[in-house]
């Protein structure tokens, strides 16, 4: 598959009166989510509460507690990322003002569950909870990051205004860096077996390319088509991760779905 969003998906996206503000909503239900994870597994606490508030229905947030870091290098890359997710919610928050929807609810207990299951690196009968240690933290760090970028480098053509245009392509700056310490530090731990499970799972679902941590017996940190260009999925496709299935599984990540006009 090619790399970003095509043309078709950019037509489709004006045909069906998807503005700008939309786009950025979707954008910031996904900065949510990983706020969430990574502040609890830092910190143990979430959002501020004046950090959740919006248009459409505002939810809870089920799971997720502080991770008993040994490394304490580690916790420090944890916590730096947390406050960079925490710092984009506000920013899309003040781009957006009041138009920004409020945050839904988001699942941090079953849905990883669901997730390692679907992706066969546990059992039917176990269960994984990522903030269990920083291993396992590490791995739904994975799972998220990868998902993050091709959501902005997806996103990014869709948008008309060089404003909001150059706020994502920024954001998709910082996450990219992101993705990439946790694809070294899983490297460096040779979890290559789970990685390529993950990436697996989200091919499968979104029906996009995904890449594990190994390509063809090398090392594969920066998962880049032909021309070395960063993969791109659409809106659609990222869903079809973060949901999992959709309704049978209450939408995994988001229960309840997102909130906005993407949705």
């Amino acid at each position: 598959m090619a790399a970003g969003v095509s043309g078709t998906a950019a037509e489709a996206a004006d045909s069906q009166g998807i503005a700008d503000e939309d786009i950025l909503n979707f954008a910031l239900n996904l900065e949510y989510l990983e706020s969430e994870y990574y502040l609890r597994a830092a910190t143990g606490q979430g959002l501020k509460s004046k950090n959740t508030k919006g248009i459409g229905t505002q939810g809870k947030v089920i799971g997720g507690s502080k991770v008993p870091f040994e490394d304490s290098n580690f916790e420090k890359l944890a916590l730096e990322i947390a406050r960079d997710e925490e710092a984009h919610v506000s920013f899309l928050q003040s781009v957006l003002g009041s138009a920004a929807v409020a945050e839904p609810e988001i699942d941090l207990q079953s849905s990883f569950t669901h997730l390692a299951r679907l992706a066969q690196f546990i059992s039917e009968e176990d269960t994984f909870n990522p903030f269990e240690n920083e291993i396992y933290f590490l791995i739904g760090a994975y799972i998220f990051e990868d998902v993050g970028v091709t959501a902005f480098r997806g996103a990014a053509p869709l948008l008309t205004n060089k404003s909001y245009l150059s706020a994502a392509t920024g954001i998709l700056g910082t996450e990219a860096y992101h993705a990439g310490a946790v694809r070294a530090l899983m490297f460096e731990r040779s979890m290559d077996y789970v990685a390529q499970k993950i990436s697996a799972a989200r091919a499968k679902a979104s029906g996009a390319d995904d890449q594990g941590i190994l390509l063809n017996e090398r090392a594969n940190i920066v998962p880049v088509d032909n021309n070395g260009i960063t993969y791109g999925r659409s809106p659609g496709q990222v869903l079809n991760i973060v949901y999992l299935g959709g309704a049978a599984s209450k939408f995994d990540f988001f229960p309840a779905k997102l909130n906005g006009k993407i949705a």
